[in-house]
Order: C-alpha cells, then sequence, then structure tokens
C-alpha cells in the first residue's frame, strides 16, 4: 500500500502497544483492588500501576531486561497453576455439575457473542513484538524457530487454562480469570502475578517507544539513547506512552471491552487480513488459481474475511458494550 500503508500500519502498530499497557494498567487496578480489599479508590491504583510500568519500561534495551522474562513466565505459570486448581478443589467440594456449555448462552446477543470472539482473538495474537525483538537477537536467523516456539507454548497454555477454569467454574467465571479463585486464594493468584502484569506491560511499551524513536531519530547518534538528549527524549516518550495507556484504562475501565475494542481496531489486522494481504502481494508466486496456490489461496481468502468481519462487527460490538456498560450506572440511579 505504499507510503500510506507503511504510515498505517505504524500507528496501529503504536495505538495496538499502548493498548496493550493500558490492558496491563487495568489489571494492575484490578489486582491492587482485590489484593486490598478495594481499599482505595482505583484511579489511585491506576496511577499506581502506571508508575511502575513506566519505571519498568525506561531500559531501552532489551538484553537489559531479559532476565526478567524467566520472572514472568514463572509467575503467570504458578498465578494460573493456583487458579485452575483452586477452582478444580471448588467445584469438587460442591459435589455438583458445572454449569458449563460448548455453546453460547441462549440469551447471547449479537453484542455478547463478538466480545466473546474478539477476546479469544486477543489471547492468542502473540506475535506483535517479535520483530522488534529480532532486531537485537544473537542470531537472526533464529527468529522463526522462536515464532513456532512461542506460538505453540502459548497456544497450549492458554487453551488448557482457559477450557480448565470454564469447566470447572462455568458460566459465572469472571474476568480476569483469577477473580474465579476465591476470596482467598484470588489474592494469592495476583499477587503471584504482579511480575507477569508489570513486566509484560512495560516491554509493549519499550517496543513502542525503541520504534518511535527509532523513526524520530534514524539518522542521529540519539537514537542509541546514550548521550543526555538520547536518555530525555527516551524518558519523555515513554512517559507520554504511559500516560496515554492511563487515560485509556481509565476511559474504558471494562477489561472485557477494553480488550475487545484493541482486538477488533488492530490485532484483527495484524493476524488476520494484514498477513493474508501480504501472501497475496508479496509471497505468492504464480497464480492464485494454480494447483500449488489454491489452497493458501482459499485460506488466505478466508482469513482476510476474518479478519474484516472482527473489524466492523467486533468494534461494533465494543462500542455498544462500553456504552451500555457507562449508562446502566446512571439508569440505577434514577431508578
Amino acid at each position: 500500500m505504499g507510503r500510506f500503508g507503511y504510515e498505517l500500519i505504524s500507528v496501529m502498530f503504536v495505538l495496538q502497544l499502548v493498548f496493550l499497557v493500558g490492558s496491563h494498567t487495568l489489571t494492575g487496578s484490578i489486582a491492587f483492588l482485590n489484593l486490598t480489599n478495594d481499599g482505595a479508590c482505583s484511579i489511585v491504583f491506576g496511577i499506581v500501576s502506571a508508575i511502575i510500568l513506566l519505571l519498568l519500561a525506561l531500559p531501552p534495551s532489551f538484553a537489559e531486561v531479559a532476565i526478567l522474562g524467566y520472572v514472568d513466565f514463572t509467575s503467570i505459570i504458578l498465578a494460573i497453576g493456583i487458579t485452575v486448581i483452586a477452582t478444580g478443589v471448588q467445584r469438587n467440594e460442591m459435589q455438583m455439575a458445572s454449569d458449563w456449555s460448548a455453546w453460547p448462552a441462549p440469551d447471547a446477543g449479537f453484542v455478547d457473542a463478538f466480545i466473546a470472539v474478539t477476546n479469544i482473538v486477543f489471547a492468542y495474537s502473540f506475535a506483535i513484538c517479535q520483530f522488534s525483538f529480532m532486531d537485537e537477537m544473537h542470531t537472526p536467523k533464529d527468529f522463526v524457530k522462536s515464532i513456532w516456539l512461542l506460538g505453540i507454548i502459548e497456544i497450549i497454555i492458554y487453551t488448557l487454562t482457559g477450557a480448565l477454569i470454564y469447566s470447572f467454574v462455568g458460566q459465572d467465571v469472571k474476568s480476569p480469570a483469577l477473580l474465579s479463585a476465591g476470596p482467598l486464594l484470588s489474592k494469592i493468584a495476583f499477587g503471584i502475578a504482579l511480575p507477569v502484569i508489570f513486566i509484560s506491560g512495560s516491554i509493549n511499551g519499550t517496543v513502542a517507544g525503541r520504534y518511535i524513536h527509532g523513526r524520530v531519530y534514524r539518522d542521529s547518534v540519539t537514537r542509541y539513547i546514550n548521550t543526555v538528549k538520547g536518555w530525555t527524549s527516551w524518558i519523555a516518550l515513554i512517559t507520554v506512552l504511559t500516560l496515554v495507556a492511563w487515560v485509556l484504562a481509565e476511559a474504558i475501565p471494562f477489561f472485557e471491552d477494553l480488550l475487545a475494542i484493541s482486538s477488533s481496531l488492530f490485532i484483527s489486522g495484524f493476524t488476520f487480513y494484514f498477513p493474508a494481504m501480504m501472501w497475496f502481494m508479496l509471497i505468492r508466486q504464480g497464480s492464485p488459481f494454480s494447483k500449488e496456490n489454491l489452497v493458501w489461496t482459499v485460506l488466505n481468502v478466508v482469513c482476510f474475511i476474518i479478519g474484516i468481519v472482527i473489524l466492523v462487527g467486533g468494534t461494533y460490538a465494543s462500542v455498544e458494550d462500553i456504552v451500555s456498560a457507562f449508562s446502566r450506572p446512571f439508569l440505577a440511579a434514577f431508578v
């Protein structure tokens, strides 16, 4: 798509990363509220979460925070492990079947269905930062291997976690799912999950900052952030990005809706219709209707259609649900 496409995807890339930082800001606020029994205003905890994300995003090199990745992974595995075990034990103690179903709830409408779909799309969109990581890999040719490894591990963990917790909890499963572990164990799970909430969130801020900083100072030594000017501009940039993410988290303080609108506007492209377009325009060799390309043509057409449907339907559903969520407290006040 030429220069227009370059700028469009750049804006979408940065906005998606900022939305991810915002989702982690909101998750951190939910975690602190849960740990303190709603001991303070959610805005206060949102500010605290944003400050932590800001500080962790300040190291400009991924090598400097690589060790935190191991802490990050251990944190999420322990947190979801506690949640899965706790919900399973609670279901066993209740000695009654869960009300989970493989089919949508009978009263689920268009908005509910698309919010659920966009949340699933959000969960499985795992590779948006990989190009930035490749830039600092010791052996860049291992990039494809890292994508396969990350994808396989994440799909297995996310699928097992979602399926097990839903089968144990049923229709009353909460979002985030850690809230479903019960009052005490959810506190423990959120306490253990704090590293992954803030480390993963801050990495998105670092990636967005690196991309913008690298473009602004493309032909200057300032891009390496090893001068006074470099550090000053870097800190200012990360501060602005984190501030915007915090505003988004406060403007859309509903976890599912924040994920849904991010998924609809941006992930639908990065996961579905952009890869399909890339295959047709950059990778495909020969006619799309040739025998060797026919299967790939069908698959990429399907991916493109799915992406457009999520973009349009998901955005509409997200906006409708956000408007409805904001109107409920005001309506209740007049009843």
